[in-house]
């Protein structure tokens, strides 16, 4: 039996590695232009549950490991694996809301800007990702540090319900009371889980009535005081009020400016008075006098959050990633990384620190909190000659910081670097437990696991 034949009853696209456009395809699979050197067997493109169905029993009969896609960042690309079978799921994008219960059932490949439309036309939302392309599968099983999450926590915590194909080909629905154990891994365990994810019902919640941001710019050399300011200040600012820091250049592009810290908070609120009370300690900063520009009580949209992500994360750029968590402060954390955020060798690169990422604490799953602040380094460039001076000062930034972590967050790591991140990424007990399931579930290891080097066997 020929392979064509093979894939032939699946009603999505397949194509092998030898076909015509399988390059074209392959580098479409990661939004990244970085495109790791990694080449699946066959790549099948699901149109329907089914098809996930039919293509798991024959990777299963054939022997090819699964890797599975949903369509978004994914820095380092790890649903590109060598060999095997990869399924793109991105093409499962039914949404399904049902106002009565606010409740949601959507398909992996649906996006956060689609998901949070199409809410929005209910009066509804759910604290999807920052960035509007990122599909939903991925995003949850990943724990999914999204939009108001410090008051609706880990957009996994919203999880009610997975429909799932587990590594038998079999159809499961999980849950609390239904196959407890595979619904905990579901919430966290990211691109090591051990069955593919058709569909996830969703708990929603009332649609704000007004978005509110402010915003200070100061330069990169005032990081401390600046630091201790927004640190001292979250501490009494209301949880619907997302506080973050970013370490970057004004205008990367033709006309680069100087390099600045930022702090910005944005107010969830029922109304526009409401959000401006939020704000309000933001709004008397005692370094005023130092800033370099700032933008009080703006009003937005999540429309135009989205929009503003899309113009900071073009998908013609090279990017990679990595993260940490840490109990040592902001003003530690950043103090550190602005040194080599002055260093770096792209203009683009920066750093993102989001206060409380997670919100409010979580029902049992494998995804978990583990230290009192975030960090993420970006490498971003354009030039391919670029490629190994970019990711050495990606690993530089991490490892001037790392004495101070304590974990890693599985959605954004660095899954390349020869370290433990995957293992980082969850407490020792929950490591454990997921390696106990993956035995239980996918003794013959049909999906394949975490990218890190020396831990592809979980």
């Amino acid at each position: 039996m020929s392979r064509h034949t093979q894939t032939r009853g699946l009603g999505g696209l397949s194509v092998w590695r030898d076909d015509a456009g399988y390059e074209d395809i392959r580098r479409a699979v990661v939004w990244n232009a970085l495109t790791p050197a990694r080449f699946p067997d066959v790549m099948v493109r699901a149109a329907s549950a089914g098809d996930v169905v039919e293509a798991v029993r024959l990777a299963r009969s054939q022997r090819l490991q699964v890797a599975i896609r949903s369509g978004g960042h994914s820095w380092c690309g790890s649903p590109l694996r060598d060999g095997g079978m990869l399924i793109d799921l991105s093409g499962l994008r039914s949404c399904d809301v049902d106002p009565a219960s606010a409740t949601a059932t959507v398909q992996p490949g649906v996006t956060g800007s689609q998901l949070t439309a199409e809410l929005g036309r209910h009066g509804l939302a759910f604290p999807t990702g920052h960035c509007g392309s990122v599909a939903v599968g991925g995003y949850l099983l990943s724990g999914g540090l999204g939009w108001n999450s410090g008051v609706r926590g880990p957009a996994c915590a919203s999880v009610e319900r997975i429909e799932a194909v587990t590594a038998d080909g079999e159809r499961v629905t999980c849950s609390e009371s239904e196959h407890r154990d595979l619904f905990w891994a579901a919430r966290g365990a990211g691109p090591g889980f051990f069955a593919a994810v058709t569909a996830f019902r969703l708990r929603l919640y009332p649609h704000p009535g007004a978005i509110t941001s402010t915003r200070w710019t100061f330069p990169l050399a005032n990081v401390t005081e600046v630091t201790h300011w927004a640190t001292e200040l979250a501490a009494g600012l209301s949880p619907n009020v997302e506080l973050s820091f970013s370490l970057d250049m004004v205008d990367p592009g033709s006309n680069p400016g100087p390099k600045v810290v930022t702090v910005t908070g944005t107010a969830f609120a029922a109304s526009r008075q409401e959000a401006g009370e939020f704000l309000l300690p933001l709004r008397h900063c005692p370094l005023r006098q130092s800033s370099l520009s700032r933008q009080l009580d703006e009003p937005t949209t999540f429309k135009a959050l989205y929009d503003s992500s899309a113009a900071m994360w073009p998908p013609q750029l090279r990017y990679a990633a990595d993260t940490l968590w840490s109990d040592a402060g902001f003003p530690t954390l950043l103090s550190e990384l602005a040194d080599v955020v002055d260093s770096a060798p792209s203009n683009r690169s920066l750093v993102l620190a989001p206060f409380s990422p997670a919100g409010r604490p979580a029902p049992d799953m494998a995804f978990s909190v583990l230290g009192e602040s975030y960090v993420v380094p970006y490498a971003v460039w354009d030039d391919p000659r670029q490629d190994a001076a970019n990711i050495a000062w990606l690993r530089e930034a991490i490892q001037r910081v790392e004495p101070l972590g304590t974990g890693h967050y599985i959605a954004e790591a660095d899954l390349t670097a020869a370290s433990s991140r995957a293992r980082r990424s969850f407490t020792a007990d929950d490591w454990q437990r997921l390696r106990s399931l993956r035995e239980r579930y996918d003794p013959d290891g049909v999906f394949c696991s975490y990218l890190s080097p020396d831990e592809a066997a979980l």
